[in-house]
């Protein structure tokens, strides 16, 4: 082989070669060129995305946090609560705020994007009140027991009935259950001052009132309900607050289109327990027992025939055999309750305005003979309003009006001496009223039963022997 054969031979050598590592580098480097190719299409899909964040009244929530998941860094929201953020079509966006609800959205072919967050109720329940302002429950050392207020709607027109068993270091205990007179007394953690107040302050809105007050505030209106129990809580009130403090602060208006709220509720109130008696004939054959008992001797106090008159029911004038609780007392009544509420405003002006309207009664049995109702009957309307203007941007003005008006009708007595007299009545020694003879046909009133003595009481005719109105 000559030379020239000998070159041209090495030269196609080195070519192949050459071809062939030529082709391992383009496959080497082609995968990562695309990838680098893809990386740019990425960028380039990255695009601008912008909103406004509101809060669940549709105000500007500003201060929220949006951040692309997946991805450090990100935005807030200004005072408008606008953002603006460079996202992608996969990505999702992360809106955070303190006492609001996360929220995560995908951007997908999305360039505006606007959100509305919603509050958080188990932050929120961290949030207690103040003398003068709210903190966060973590801040304060001193004892503040706080109730949600839905807590608080229970089928009772008397808020004071409500905080029993509600709230830790409060003791509450009701004395009576009749319409008007039911308020239930309470202490915090105990009687600490002798010879003056007992109870507690309580505030409505920052002012002082009293347990009556307390009493008829609907429960639909309350926004926060807190009891300062402990010296620390109670030291801005001076010794006025040496029981324990109650403040109820009622609802205020927020922004936004009017808000229409309506509730209506019915209620069935019943004696927690009635007191079982005898009949005539039973309490006739007991009382000759207990007679013969302390002195045999004695001729028995009802004779065989009135008691046998009775169990023939021969004449229920003559020889009577009543019940007294069942003529005087109804098994149960029913109560009433409806609230209206509005509210909402502008930028400058704020409103909560309500309507509520009580319907109680209690459990005694109407007497068709006179031209009046004896039993308790309550009309009870409580109109409340809050009006909010922000005057200068560092002034605000607050409107509150509170006003209960109330027409209470009821027996002349109050229930408890008649349900005393109801007891302690003979069922036997005389009816609950005469109906007219030849001798009564022109009386005008009615013929009362009575003992042949008249010292025994008629529980009936005590009941309806006049009314209270007012």
């Amino acid at each position: 082989m000559n030379k020239k054969n000998l070159f041209l031979t090495n030269l196609k050598k080195v070519l192949l070669e050459d071809t062939l590592l030529l082709i391992l580098v383009m496959l080497i480097i082609t995968p990562a060129s695309h990838a680098k190719t893809n990386d740019i299409d990425e960028v380039q899909q990255k695009r601008e995305v912008a909103g406004i964040v509101l809060d669940q009244n549709g105000d500007p929530l500003p201060g929220v946090t949006v951040q692309i998941v997946g991805s450090q860094g990100g935005v807030i929201t200004d005072a408008d609560g606008r953002y603006t953020i460079q996202a992608g079509s996969n990505d999702e966006l992360r809106f955070q705020f303190v006492g609001m609800k996360p929220q995560t959205i995908a951007v997908g072919s999305l360039t505006t994007l606007n959100v509305t967050m919603t509050e958080d109720i188990e932050l929120l329940d961290e949030v207690t009140i103040t003398a003068f302002a709210t903190q966060k429950k973590e801040s304060v050392v001193s004892s503040i027991e706080t109730i949600n207020p839905k807590e608080l709607r229970i089928p009772s027109s008397n808020l004071t009935t409500a905080l029993a068993g509600r709230l830790a270091g409060v003791i509450s205990y009701q004395r009576s259950g009749e319409p008007g007179n039911d308020n239930a007394q309470f202490f915090v953690r105990g009687v600490t001052t002798f010879g003056y107040a007992s109870s507690p302050l309580i505030l409505l809105d920052g002012f002082e009132v009293s347990s009556t007050d307390l009493a008829r505030v609907d429960p639909d209106n309350i926004e926060q309900f807190a009891v300062l129990k402990d010296a620390t809580a109670a030291a801005l009130y001076g010794s006025k607050g040496a029981n324990g403090v109650i403040m109820v602060t009622t609802k205020k208006g927020v922004a936004g289109k009017p808000r229409i709220s309506v509730r209506a509720d019915a209620r069935i109130s019943a004696p927690t327990k009635v007191l079982e008696t005898v009949d005539g004939v039973t309490y006739m054959n007991l009382y000759n027992q207990a007679q013969f008992n302390d002195n045999p001797l004695l001729e028995p106090y009802y004779s065989a025939q009135k008691i046998q008159n009775t169990i023939d029911g021969l004449n229920e004038y003559a020889f009577p055999n009543l019940n007294w609780y069942d003529i005087m007392f109804k098994p149960n009544t029913v109560n009433q309750h409806y609230n209206m509420n509005i509210s909402g405003g502008g930028t400058v002006v704020k409103y909560y305005l309500s309507v509520s309207y009580d319907k109680d009664t209690g459990i005694l049995r109407d007497n068709k003979l006179n031209n009046f109702k004896n039993n308790i009957a309550i009309d009870r309307f409580n109109i409340l309003a809050n009006v909010t203007m922000d005057l200068t941007p560092t002034t605000k003005m607050d409107i509150n009006m509170n006003s209960i008006f109330e027409n209470f009708t009821g027996p002349l007595d109050n229930t408890n001496e008649i349900f005393a007299s109801v007891v302690a009545t003979n069922p036997v020694e005389f009816p609950k009223y005469y109906l007219p003879d030849e001798k009564t046909a022109y009386v005008k009133h009615t013929l009362f039963g009575s003992d042949a003595t008249g010292t025994m009481t008629n529980p009936f005719a005590r009941m309806v022997r006049g009314y209270k109105d007012g």
